[in-house]
């Protein structure tokens, strides 16, 4: 279980939230509201400057094991001379199989990547690419900053079935969107910042 209990850190204020394995959450708000900011807070990145963050009881920022929490900055952290296997398989710490690598990179339909640099690769490409990298161990918790930002529809479409692939699978998936096509699949939605 996710715990967020009481967060304030620079424009959040008061943030709770309490949400089980296998449930996707979608966070909303304005530009500025802070869903950036609460991502690096659950991905473990910062502390809070107020209130806890714990999963399964413990402090997500204590927690670096890509097993336990997963995440896709905007920013999408990718070693872009790497290819997408080798950047997927790094996170994993070849934990997998590369069969199992190639797998979810096709079902995201960017198996072209495979075997070439993720940085000759479109932003799209490279962001299904960290897409892939975040779901490829069934984490406990995956955080996802604004997943399907630079995604035209089919592509929207394979990144949001296999989110809730991962949710199915039994992860909790915590992502920030202003997209109505992933926001239709969120089992909650915590909105941030006023006037919403």
């Amino acid at each position: 279980m996710l715990s967020v209990r009481d967060v304030s850190h620079g424009v959040l204020k008061d943030v709770e939230l309490s949400a089980d394995s296998g449930t996707l959450v979608a966070l909303t708000g304005h530009s500025g509201s802070g869903k950036s900011t609460l991502c690096h807070l659950l991905a473990g990145f910062e502390r809070p400057e107020q209130g806890t963050v714990t999963l399964e009881g413990r402090p997500t920022a204590e927690i670096t094991d890509w097993r336990q929490i997963a995440v896709v900055p905007q920013r999408l952290a990718l070693l872009e001379q790497l290819t997408a296997v080798e950047n997927l398989l790094l996170a994993a710490r070849l934990a997998v199989e590369t069969t199992q690598a190639e797998k979810i990179l096709d079902r995201l339909g960017v198996d072209v990547l495979a075997e070439r640099p993720v940085g000759q690769g479109s932003i799209g490409e490279q962001q299904r690419v960290a897409v892939a990298r975040a779901l490829l161990l069934d984490s406990s918790l995956v955080v996802l900053d604004e997943p399907t930002a630079h995604q035209d529809d089919d592509n929207a479409r394979r990144v949001i079935d296999a989110v809730l692939a991962g949710v199915e699978a039994g992860s909790l998936v915590i992502t920030s969107t202003h997209d109505p096509r992933l926001l239709n699949h969120a089992g909650f939605t915590l909105p941030l910042g006023t006037g919403l």
